[in-house]
């Protein structure tokens, strides 16, 4: 496991990235077309427009899923134009659950 993955109780094998995306991601549904992706993958996490013009987004789950979420993230929505993904590893947030879209920050 890459350092910052950690077992969580009831849940083996879960980790938890954070993705700066760049590019054209903001006026193209990037984020809703995150949210739909990720729930369709069954990831916790969340999505936001950063004011750099970026998106950020947490996802949590199955490894396979994550990795899953991350290649449909190069590409985005028909219209987004993916330049570069910037990819940490984070710890397991229990308290996150479900997957939603949050404002600007």
């Amino acid at each position: 496991m890459p350092d910052g993955d950690r077992p969580v109780a009831g849940l083996p094998d879960v980790v938890a990235r954070r993705l700066a995306i760049h590019g054209r991601v903001q006026g193209v549904w990037y984020r809703a077309s995150a949210k739909a992706e990720a729930q369709r993958l069954g990831l916790r996490g969340w999505v936001r427009n950063r004011l750099d013009g970026s998106v950020e987004a947490l996802v949590i789950g199955p490894p396979d899923a994550v990795e899953a979420f991350v290649a449909w993230a190069c590409e985005g929505p028909p219209k987004a134009e993916v330049t570069r993904i910037d990819i940490t590893v984070e710890v397991v947030e229990e308290a996150v659950a479900g997957f939603e879209q949050r404002p600007t920050a």
